[in-house]
Parts: structure tokens; C-alpha cells; sequence
């Protein structure tokens, strides 16, 4: 079981509270992550990727076991705490202005 945890806006989207657990098969990936995700919350679609280049959204990062992902490759494998559960797979917010 992969545990996932959203920011707040994304929460509401989803409609759910807390942390998100999802099956998700070897290799554990940032990108089979996400597809599982996506494929259980359809309302995220759009939300955290491109629907076209399925590109990170700006101004949402990927931590996990306490180090960015966000510009790692979106198959590179993500750390064995991760895969095991863990650890969660983190999509944080960003915030910005000034």
C-alpha cells in the first residue's frame, strides 16, 4: 500500500480526508503513482499533471523520506520506504507572491 498525502485544495477535489492509500504495482514510480491516483480520484486529472505532456503542474512539488523529487525522472523509482508504505509519497503546494 502506497500512502499518499495531498495538499488541502487537492483534498477537496477529491473528496477525501487525510492520507490516500493506494495498490500500486512494481516498479513504484512517481508516474505509477500518479496514474493510480488519477485513476481512482478521475477528478484529478488536469490537477497535479498537464492532461497533454502530463507535465507537473507549476507550483506543486514531490518530497518523500525527506528529499525532493520533483525534478527526478517521473520513472525513476522512488525510495523502498516508499514502495513499502512506510513512508508517504508527499504532493506539496507551493506558494508564491509577494
Amino acid at each position: 500500500m502506497i500512502r499518499i498525502i495531498l495538499p488541502p485544495h487537492l483534498r477537496t477535489l477529491a473528496v477525501v480526508q487525510g492520507e490516500v492509500e493506494l495498490e500500486v504495482a512494481a516498479p513504484v514510480t512517481r508516474r505509477s503513482v500518479l496514474d493510480a491516483l488519477e485513476a481512482r480520484y478521475p477528478m484529478l486529472r488536469g490537477a497535479i499533471r498537464d492532461h497533454a505532456t502530463l507535465q507537473r503542474r507549476p507550483f506543486l512539488r514531490f518530497f518523500a523520506c525527506e528529499q525532493d523529487l520533483t525534478h527526478d525522472p517521473p520513472d525513476a523509482p522512488l525510495p523502498d520506504a516508499v514502495a513499502s508504505g512506510k513512508e508517504p509519497f508527499i504532493v506539496l503546494g507551493a506558494i508564491a507572491g509577494g
